[in-house]
C-alpha cells in the first residue's frame, strides 16, 4: 500500500478530522485503489497519528460507502461500478436542476457575482491542471446554488451523492482542457440564465452540466 510522503496536511484540524480528510482524498484521487486493503498501522505511521484516528476515519468512510470494514478481518476501498455512473449522475442532475429552477427566482446580483468569481477560479484550476482543486471549486459552485435555493432536502441528498460522484468527477477533470472547458462554459451560461431570470433555461443547462460528463465518463471508464 504505497502512501505519499510529501502531502500537505490540512491546518487547524483534529487528528481524527485530518486523518479522515486525507484518506478520503487518497480514495477519491486513486492513490488508494478500489479493492485495496487498508492497513491501519501503515496509514497511522504515514499520517503521524495513532491507530485510533485511523480506525475512527474508517468508520466515517464506511458510512459514506468509500470503504467496507469487516471487524477482526480487514478494511478495503470499495469498488467503482461503471453502472453506478448513470444512477448517480442522473439523480444528481434532477436535484441540481430543481435547485437552479428555484434559485433563478430569488437570486440577487451579489450572489450572481459570487458564482461568476467561483467559475473564474474553476477555469483557472482546470487550465493549471489542478484536477482535485478544480473538483472542489466545481462543487463550491453547485453547492452555492443549492444553498441559495434554501431547500434542506436537496442539500442533504446532494451532499450524500456528491461523495460518490467525486470519484468519477476526478477522473473526468483529469481529461485534457478541451474536454473540461465545456463545464466552465456551461457554468457561464447558467449564470446568464440567472441574470435573465429564465428558470426553464437554468434548469435545462444544469441538467446538461451533469448529463454530458456522465456520458463522457461512460466512454472513458
Amino acid at each position: 500500500m504505497p502512501i505519499p510522503k510529501n502531502f500537505a496536511s490540512p491546518a487547524r484540524m483534529s487528528a481524527k478530522e485530518r486523518t479522515f480528510s486525507q484518506i478520503q482524498r487518497w480514495i477519491i484521487d486513486g492513490t488508494l485503489q478500489p479493492g485495496e486493503k487498508l492497513i491501519d498501522a501503515e496509514l497511522a505511521d504515514s499520517l503521524g497519528v495513532s491507530r485510533t484516528p485511523v480506525r475512527e476515519a474508517f468508520q466515517l468512510l464506511e458510512v459514506q460507502g468509500l470503504v467496507s470494514t469487516h471487524p477482526g478481518k480487514e478494511t478495503k476501498v470499495t469498488e467503482i461500478e461503471k453502472e453506478d455512473i448513470f444512477k448517480m449522475y442522473s439523480t444528481m442532475a434532477v436535484l441540481q436542476a430543481l435547485a437552479a429552477e428555484v434559485t433563478t427566482k430569488i437570486i440577487v446580483p451579489e450572489q450572481i457575482e459570487q458564482l461568476r468569481m467561483i467559475n473564474l477560479e474553476f477555469a483557472s484550476d482546470i487550465k493549471s491542471g489542478q484536477a482535485y482543486q478544480a473538483m472542489e471549486t466545481d462543487e463550491q459552485f453547485h453547492n452555492l446554488i443549492v444553498e441559495f435555493s434554501d431547500n434542506p432536502y436537496v442539500t442533504s441528498f446532494s451532499a450524500s451523492l456528491q461523495i460518490h460522484i467525486r470519484r468519477f468527477k476526478y477522473v473526468f477533470l483529469k481529461q485534457p482542457i478541451t474536454a473540461t472547458q465545456a463545464s466552465v462554459d456551461e457554468h457561464a451560461s447558467i449564470i446568464k440564465a440567472f441574470e435573465r431570470k429564465d428558470s426553464d433555461c437554468a434548469q435545462a443547462l444544469m441538467k446538461q452540466n451533469f448529463i454530458r460528463p456522465m456520458q463522457e465518463l461512460q466512454g472513458i471508464l
